[in-house]
């Protein structure tokens, strides 16, 4: 680097070469991830959906659910990806190498390698991982939340540089992060007596998942998410759709995907009205008093006395047609 003909030291090219290394080893990274994950789920033994079913807990995803939420997952880095390759809009390169950066590479990297530890029953390791992932992601996401806000004026920015980390932290947070560490903990339920709640851990579940989906709530209210709600909403789906669940997560879950969407909807509303003008206004006429004020030069009704301005000329000067005294003036 010191033969090259450039002044590493300067802040643009820094930023320069940070791009360009976003642009080789971000598109790698999402490539081994795809390559890795679809492996681990379609041809090992067990595959990451087949573990799943074998360790069943109180907070178990369905497997089918979850796998199209990571392809879709997987369809919003390859946008990301193409809009690495083709910004040029400083405001996007900013967004990319300052917001993001190499966290979603490093995620990518550790996903891969969750997939590959699962699948080998490494369960606290798996754990592990997934807390860095989280870790990551989550630095990501609040460095675009506070830096680097969305704007309708970059829409690319926001449907392929903003959702794909929010919909992948989505996912962690709400659902992966805690099935492993409950499998870690052995938070798990033999399915060897069947209706025996009590071996399903059932309140640490739903303290999991109730703590989890508050978290999301207030994001989803406050920030007015779409992409939270929808990530939330569908991680919920995948918990209820897992059967045989407690009643206390079954009914959490359930009334969580119902209450994720009706927050936004109560949310954007209240900003709607909030901020709309207010239309419908009576402007009525000034009222008599208004013009008897103008007539009188501004005195009030019942003034007595020569107002400020005639005082200041010596009140000689009247400010209207005025009585005559006939005594006054015939003697």
């Amino acid at each position: 680097m010191e033969n090259l003909p450039l002044d590493t030291s300067h802040p643009a090219v820094r930023d320069y070469l940070t791009l360009v290394r976003l642009q080789v080893l971000t598109p790698l990274s999402l490539l081994i991830n795809i390559a890795t994950v679809m492996v681990c789920a379609l041809i090992t033994s067990p595959t990451i959906g087949g573990l799943i079913r074998q360790k069943p807990t109180a907070i178990s995803p369905n497997p089918a659910i979850l796998a199209v939420y990571v392809a879709v997952l997987f369809l919003g880095q390859i946008g990301y990806c193409v809009i690495l390759v083709l910004a040029s809009k400083q405001e996007t390169k900013r967004t990319l190498t300052k917001g993001v950066g190499m966290s979603l590479v490093a995620a990518n990297f550790i996903m891969a390698l969750w997939a590959i530890v699962w699948i080998m029953k490494w369960f606290i390791a798996a754990s592990i991982l997934q807390g860095l992932l989280l870790l990551f992601l989550l630095y990501s996401s609040l460095a675009l939340y506070v830096y680097h806000p969305a704007t309708s004026e970059r829409p690319l920015d926001t449907m392929f540089i903003h959702a794909p980390i929010r919909f992948f932290v989505t996912l962690v947070l709400l659902a992966l992060f805690p099935y492993c560490l409950f499998v870690a903990l052995g938070l798990i339920h033999e399915p060897t007596a069947p209706g025996e709640y009590l071996s399903w851990h059932t309140w640490a579940g739903f303290g999991i998942v109730a703590g989890t989906n508050l978290l999301a709530l207030l994001v989803v209210v406050t920030q007015l998410d779409i992409v939270w709600c929808i990530g939330a909403t569908w991680v919920c789906i995948s918990m209820w759709a897992q059967k045989p669940k407690p009643t206390p997560v079954y009914a959490t879950t359930i009334a969580c995907t119902i209450l994720h969407p009706l927050a936004l909807l109560l949310a954007l509303a209240y900003v709607y009205y909030d901020q709309s003008p207010r239309r419908g206004r009576i402007a009525l006429p000034p009222d008599r008093e208004h013009y008897s004020n103008q007539a009188s030069g501004g005195r009030a009704i019942g003034h007595v006395g020569p107002s400020a301005e005639e005082e200041g000329m010596g009140g000689i000067q009247a400010t209207g047609p005025q009585e005559i005294d006939p005594n006054t003036t015939w003697g």
